[in-house]
């Protein structure tokens, strides 16, 4: 399984922007500059682009480990947020907190916690991750 995506960058760093195209089409030539990915403007960048995959990624993971174990969970919601800061002089990404909200019939908080702990260390994106990874996930009340 081989997945792309290209980056076009045109200008100086501050001045000029870019451009994040993905094969599959979610992307075509979506904008992003500094000050998208360095400031506050609106538009996405490299580490949104990547907190978005540990979200998807750790939420599947965990999605699948649930129903190997018999499980059949009615809703999964994770937020990730990525964390990139100077380390030593250089933009380094130093951590990924995924905060997960589950509506899982039939299941134990110790169970849930000890399968979202799994999934958290073996999703592929985080196993791709050099970085500290923290979770947060709970059980909505209704189970």
């Amino acid at each position: 399984m081989k997945r792309t995506a290209a980056a076009l960058w045109v200008g100086d760093l501050k001045t000029g922007d870019g451009s994040l195209t993905t094969h599959s089409g979610a992307l075509e030539q979506t904008p992003y500059t500094f000050a998208q990915r360095f400031g506050d403007s609106p538009g996405t960048n490299p580490e949104e682009l990547i907190a978005a995959a540990h979200a998807g990624c750790f939420t599947m993971a965990t999605c699948a480990a649930l129903t190997r174990e018999g499980f059949k969970p009615t809703r999964l919601s994770t937020q990730a947020a990525v964390i990139l800061e100077q380390v030593e002089g250089a933009w380094t990404l130093t951590a990924s907190h995924l905060e997960m909200r589950a509506v899982v019939p039939q299941i134990t908080a110790e169970r849930f916690a000890e399968i979202a702990v799994d999934a958290k260390v073996n999703c592929p994106v985080s196993r791709a991750l050099n970085l500290k990874i923290t979770l947060d996930a709970q059980l909505d009340a209704t189970r």
